[in-house]
């Protein structure tokens, strides 16, 4: 029978125990007692996944969606958020397990913190059935960051213990509110703002587009203090709580956005009509340190990808196998078994290179990371999110089409797979946004020069095989390119952006597989091979059917 690494027959699932590519990673980045610790955490969560939280996010996202109560009986603005009781529990259950807290703060069993590699192994388990409720922790995840990283002591300690309670305190989840009616990406054009009022602030005006709106404790919010400078210049960031003294705190919800997919985060306009709100760090730092929130929210945009990615994947080989036409299972037939193959090899290989940029952004936020290698955690967030997002809506494609009529029938998960994944490549930051991101990178820091760096002293320890000598060759030419684009206009820099990003991302990637493959051998030797060819397109017709050849060996159970 063919069952694909990390997903499980009809019946209990367990999304981590059989996931050989998590544990390699994990193994490898973790100390033995954290390595040790995780696995026991991750095969119980793992279970929790695969089981009850993904038949909870079934009822949230067909039957128990967020609802807006506007008014209470007396007809009084109360802008509560219902959510259904399984959501509750799965808020719960999600965030006693210490996916945002122990980044912060030490894990009991072990006494020292934990880590971003160990948190994000969490969101990528959790992805694979909620990626709607991984938008709260990623936004919790980002109110934790800014409060720890950039809020004085006073602030901290009001509300830093409770974003990152884990059962021993009141729970407060986090929201970032950013986007305003008139500037969306451009948030320099931001309008809210901010009152100076008996030695603090009050906010006044709206925010268009606010994510977990209703549910969040406190909520990270740019506003423009009277008379401060237009423009991205004159923002600040402040830590605005939901309620004070059990009251809202002067904060309304207009509505909640009817959104196609990931139905289960409560996403609104909120209105600030005198909100008591706290100053976070430098008043005139307020953008650079939400821009610090936001490529850690991009990081988690790409966890949430290959989340859906893995699900997508291990839905479309067990169907595929179950599945019988024209006298053979469809697994029988070369086609669907390259499909499938080209897919597995794509998502263990991303896989492997996000938690790769994890593992690097782990030294950033701890401060070890030298200069060099804090560009290259920037370039790698914008390249690897746009990569990412917009293969998870193909993996969720390709699903469909493997089930065939199945496939667009919301009996099954694909289509909620789909609908959630189709977000990702606009939350945190479109593609046109990501190449700016690019252009700006190599303008301002030359991040192609680190980036060709890089990949080279890392094919170099290689052995010199034909795959690597083939990247080889496409790093040099694509280092022509990025010198060429270096020294480009403006206009022909935006143009050329996003196809190179693509570039950047496949050889990063293809480099990461062939490490793999030389490290570990087994099933990730020919999944190498595959990635390679797929990737550069170098099979010819008529050519050796790779795909083909290794199925049973690599996709057999």
């Amino acid at each position: 029978m063919v069952v694909l690494k990390g997903s499980a027959p009809t019946g209990e699932r367990n999304f981590y125990e059989p996931d050989k590519t998590l544990k390699n990673i994990l193994a490898e980045r973790l100390p033995k007692d954290f390595f040790e610790y995780a696995e026991r955490e991750l095969a119980a969560f793992g279970k929790l996944a695969a089981n009850d939280i993904d038949e909870r996010a079934r009822h949230t996202d067909r039957e128990g969606q967020p609802r807006l109560e506007k008014y209470d009986r007396l007809g009084e603005d109360i802008s509560h958020v219902w959510v259904n009781e399984g959501y509750k529990k799965t808020v719960d259950e999600t965030y006693r397990t210490g996916i945002v807290g122990y980044v912060h703060k030490e894990i009991p069993e072990l006494g020292r913190k934990g880590n971003y590699v160990y948190s994000f192994a969490q969101g990528y388990l959790l992805s694979q059935s909620e990626p709607g409720f991984y938008c709260p922790v990623t936004l919790t995840m980002a109110t934790a960051y800014l409060l720890d990283h950039f809020a004085d002591e006073d602030i901290k300690t009001r509300f830093l213990p409770h974003v990152c309670a884990t059962g021993d305190t009141e729970l407060f989840e986090g929201a970032t509110f950013l986007t305003e009616r008139q500037g969306g990406s451009d948030v320099g054009a931001n309008v809210v703002k901010a009152v100076a009022y008996q030695g603090g602030y009050r906010l006044y005006g709206e925010k268009y587009f606010a994510s977990n709106a209703g549910m969040a404790g406190v909520a990270m919010v740019l506003a423009r203090i009277e008379g401060a400078a237009e423009g991205s210049k004159g923002l600040t960031l402040f830590a605005v709580p939901w309620k004070v003294d059990g009251q809202l705190n002067g904060i309304r919800i207009r509505r909640l956005k009817d959104k196609l997919g990931v139905r289960a985060v409560p996403s609104g306009e909120v209105e600030f009509e005198g909100a008591q709100a706290f100053v976070v760090g430098d008043p005139k730092m307020g953008l650079k340190y939400m821009m610090e929130a936001l490529n850690l929210s991009r990081i988690c945009n790409a966890v949430a990808s290959i989340g859906i990615m893995k699900r997508a994947l291990d839905e479309a080989a067990e169907y595929a196998e179950r599945r019988n036409a024209f006298g053979q299972k469809l697994t029988d037939f070369p086609m669907v078994q390259d499909s499938l193959m080209k897919l597995r090899a794509k998502q263990e290989f991303e896989t492997a290179a996000i938690f790769d940029l994890i593992a690097l952004y782990d030294r950033v936020t701890s401060g070890e990371a030298a200069p060099e290698e804090q560009i290259l955690s920037r370039l790698l967030i914008a390249i690897l999110k746009k990569e990412s997002a917009e293969q998870a809506i193909h993996f969720s494609h390709e699903a469909i089409e493997m089930h065939g009529g199945n496939g667009y029938i919301e009996d099954f998960v694909t289509p909620r797979l789909l609908r959630d994944a189709q977000v990702l490549t606009v939350w945190e930051g479109t593609a046109n946004i990501l190449g700016l991101e690019l252009i700006r990178l190599v303008n301002k820091f030359s991040a192609h020069t680190v980036f060709v760096r890089h990949i080279k002293a890392r094919l170099e320890k290689l052995q010199p095989t034909n795959d690597v000598k083939l990247l080889q060759e496409k790093m040099a030419k694509l280092h022509e390119e990025l010198n060429l684009f270096a020294g480009s206009d403006a206009a022909l820099q935006s143009f050329d952006a996003k196809k190179l990003m693509q570039k950047m991302a496949q050889l990063f990637e293809n480099t990461v597989a062939l490490e793999w493959s030389e490290k570990h051998g087994g099933i990730y030797k020919p999944l190498s091979a595959i990635f390679t060819e797929l990737t550069w397109e170098t099979r010819r017709t008529g050519g050796e059917m790779k795909t083909v050849k290794y199925f049973n060996s690599v996709m057999g159970g």
